[in-house]
């Protein structure tokens, strides 16, 4: 059994409780920080620690927290990003439901090494059970002397909010995320000023994910270099997986990063292979906005070396040949799913979440859309495949923030790496048409 930071006591009854997660140690680590840390102190441990955001960026935690602008006299705000929109990610979601207290305690650590005295959580506004949970969690905590004024004696006070979204996927990228938090339009910020000097309310402000903040308490106890032990070079620590598709064993799943993606997709421990003993065909690795792969490349990186779960192992090779860890959305597709139904699918969410700012992801995700339905419909040209890669390399690059990236990428890798499913639903698309049907009577059978 792998190594388990977040999830160690994910099944002891009634752990999304105060009283059950305090028995499992919880909310030692607020008063180890509060009690025996200074703030800096905390930064260095995470900086030593190698956590990386968890969100998808994957960039470096303590470096982030590090950027916040000290010599302002402004306060300071930590937001926890719980929008997850990302199609196939749900690890976030899961974590809150059945571990609210530990992101709670996170925010708490957070906040006090950042000299945060509000904070919030903004969640994705369908997920209204998910903020009931959190509601009660901190309710307990402030009864608890968790938060409040002068927590635990100290001179330290929190408040801590929740506040949800308007289920916009936009609100996903940070700058966009403080817009809707100060009750405007989600629409990214240019960039810079960043953040950590013009956040929330003109203030500096660190944005993190929920499974970055809620990695927090495990460092402060057990000390940063004992999270960097753990992992393979500078992707350290654990990270959850959201595994879905044609799997035996669909979930969220704790790695350690560093086992390799074979690994991870037939042990029993994980995925337990392809279901119904079908064939591999492709997967998704990090939500649907990063790079697709075909078999062969997702289990062997370009040098036929094995492809591990790790930020550097998947990106090996570039977007020719590889991908990236993002998020944890592991898609799982086998030989009988269709990867142009597929990427239509992922276009007409890109073009509907666009939030128009930009003219290439306004107008692209459009065209892409119109595109693949054409192709997909029986009614495409094979000119139509490299008009589809023209699209998506003029949006690329060219917008404010990475939706549009999130849009081209898709299209991009899945005609790269299989080209001849598209030149097949072009050429013989009444084949196409047949299998379709026949793949939606089978599932409704």
């Amino acid at each position: 059994m792998g190594r388990k930071i977040l999830l160690e006591h994910i099944d002891v009854p009634g752990i999304q409780t105060l009283d059950v997660y305090r028995k499992m140690g919880g909310y030692n680590a607020v008063t180890k920080a509060i009690k025996n840390m200074s703030a800096d102190e905390i930064v260095e441990e995470v900086k030593k620690s190698g956590l990386r955001g968890r969100g998808g960026a994957g960039f470096p935690t303590g470096m982030k927290w590090s950027f916040l602008d000290k010599k302002s006299d402004k306060p300071r705000y930590l937001v926890c990003n719980a929008d997850e929109s990302e199609p196939g990610t749900f690890k976030d979601r899961y974590l809150m439901e059945k571990l609210p207290h530990i992101l709670i305690e996170g925010m708490i650590c957070s906040s006090y090494a950042l000299g945060a005295n509000t904070s919030y959580i903004y969640v994705r506004g369908e997920m209204m059970y998910v903020i009931k949970i959190l509601e009660k969690a901190i309710q307990e905590a402030y009864q608890a002397g968790f938060l409040g004024k002068n927590i635990l004696g100290s001179d330290y006070s929190l408040d801590l909010y929740v506040q949800p979204g308007g289920g916009a996927y936009i609100c996903g990228e940070e700058t966009a995320l403080l817009e809707s938090l100060e009750g405007k339009r989600g629409n990214p910020r240019n960039k810079p000023p960043f953040p950590a000097l013009w956040g929330l309310y003109g203030c500096p402000t660190v944005v993190n994910n929920v499974e970055t903040i809620a990695d927090v308490p495990w460092i402060i106890n057990n000390g940063g270099e004992a999270y960097a032990g753990i992992g393979i070079g500078k992707s350290t620590g654990t990270k959850l997986i959201s595994a879905c598709g044609n799997i035996n064993k669909p979930g969220v799943y704790e790695i350690e990063l560093g086992i390799s993606v074979e690994e991870f997709l037939n042990s029993d421990e994980y995925c337990g292979g392809i279901a119904n003993g079908r064939k591999l065909k492709a997967v998704v690795a990090g939500g649907s906005s990063v790079p697709i792969l075909p078999a062969d490349l997702i289990l062997t990186t370009a040098n036929g070396e094995k492809r591990l779960m790790t930020y550097e192992s998947l990106g090996d090779g570039g977007f020719v040949s590889g991908t990236m860890l993002g998020s944890g959305g592991f898609i799982v597709y086998d030989d009988q799913q269709c990867i142009v139904r597929n990427l239509w699918n992922f276009t007409r969410f890109y073009h509907h979440e666009s939030c128009g700012q930009c003219s290439p992801c306004r107008e692209g995700t459009g065209w892409m859309e119109k595109v693949l339905h054409r192709i997909e419909n029986g009614h495409g040209k094979l000119s139509d495949i490299d008009l589809l890669v023209d699209v998506a390399k003029k949006i690329e690059g060219k917008t404010i923030c990475p939706l549009g990236e999130a849009a081209a990428w898709p299209v991009a890798s899945a005609i790269r790496h299989f080209r001849a499913d598209f030149e097949e639903h072009v050429r013989n698309p009444d084949s196409c048409v047949k299998k379709h049907l026949h793949r939606e009577m089978a599932h409704a059978h």
